[in-house]
Order: structure tokens, then C-alpha cells, then sequence
């Protein structure tokens, strides 16, 4: 069983060139930028703010993720996390449909991903705002957010499938937050 760490923080967009700023001072270059597709199914066992299934396609891999959150109000949250490669994500989609688990959120974002001292940093951009995320360790955290000033920074309790649902689009029985455009790709570039 795995456990992710991590803090996450609303951006403005001047906030955010400044943190890409900051991360070149520093010396760290992009690692990648990518665009997701997240589908977060409903289903028995399941509760879409807490337990979570979740389908990622990003640049043409398929990722499998179970996700277990406990409520809590702390800034750094912690949360079990399995995941799995899939070869055929239409396939795996079909057999989960099939056992009885429905697409209940639907949300894309572009991922801009630094490596900060001992902490994974990243630059989320999705359709109801920018954000950012550090992971890992405790004190890794709390150091990257130091060195890229971000102490003073609006902290985001909220999970991306709670913001989803409060600000996507309900489309039959299914909370959307898509972007409206072909490229998915540019606007991230670090």
C-alpha cells in the first residue's frame, strides 16, 4: 500500500509564472509537461470524495489508481494510493462498466512536473484554475515551499474531484470539467 503526501495551493496566473521563475533560479528544469484525462467512477465501495477509483489516460499511457482519503484539516494531507499501468484503457473502461462502476467525474488537466530538493513539485492547470502541488516527505514539503516562497500562498484543502464537482459542468449523471479547446498542449511550457 502506498501513501502519498502532499500540500496543494490556488494560483493566480502571475503567481504561477512567478513559481516557474523561482523554480529556474533554483536550477530545476521542467521534466515534462502533460495533458491528463481523469474519469473517477462510481460505484459499490466507492464514495467519490473519499474512496476513489480513478482512470488517468496522460500521452497515451493508462493508469489504474485507488485512492483512499482520510478527512482531515490539515494542510499536508496524506492518503493511501495503489496504482497500476494498464495496457487497454477502453478495455479495463468496458469491464468496470460491466462489474457495475459508472463514470461519476470527469476532469482534465496539463501537469507542468519539477524535482525540488527531495520533493516533486507541479503546476496544474485545469479548467477552473491553476494550482500547485508539492509531494513527498513531510520536510521535504515544508522545504520546497520555503525555497519557492509559497509559505504565504492560499493552501487548497479541497481535492481536484471535490472542485469538480463544486465548479464543473453535471452532464446526465456525470460532473465534467473539461477545456473547450483542440490543443491540449502549450499553455504549460515551463
Amino acid at each position: 500500500m502506498g501513501i502519498e503526501i502532499e500540500k496543494k495551493y490556488r494560483l493566480t496566473a502571475g503567481q504561477a509564472e512567478d513559481l516557474r521563475a523561482r523554480v529556474r533560479a533554483v536550477g530545476r528544469e521542467v521534466r515534462g509537461v502533460e495533458f491528463e484525462e481523469n474519469t473517477l467512477y462510481a460505484g459499490a465501495g466507492l464514495a467519490p470524495l473519499r474512496r476513489v477509483l480513478r482512470l488517468r489516460r496522460v500521452e497515451g499511457r493508462v493508469i489504474l489508481t485507488y485512492k483512499e482519503r482520510e478527512t482531515s484539516s490539515a494542510a499536508i494531507k496524506r492518503q493511501r494510493e495503489d496504482e497500476t499501468e494498464v495496457a487497454d484503457g477502453d478495455a479495463l473502461a468496458s469491464i468496470l462498466e460491466a462489474l457495475g462502476y459508472q463514470p461519476a467525474l470527469v476532469y482534465e488537466k496539463r501537469r507542468a512536473t519539477w524535482q525540488v530538493g527531495e520533493a516533486e513539485v507541479v503546476i496544474d492547470e485545469l479548467p477552473f484554475g491553476l494550482f500547485v502541488e508539492i509531494e513527498g516527505e513531510e520536510a521535504a514539503i515544508v522545504d520546497a515551499e520555503r525555497l519557492l516562497n509559497l509559505v504565504a500562498a492560499e493552501v487548497v484543502h479541497e481535492s481536484y474531484p471535490e472542485l469538480t464537482q463544486q465548479l464543473g459542468v453535471k452532464k446526465g449523471e456525470t460532473h465534467e470539467a473539461r477545456f473547450n479547446f483542440g490543443n491540449q498542449a502549450g499553455a504549460m511550457e515551463g
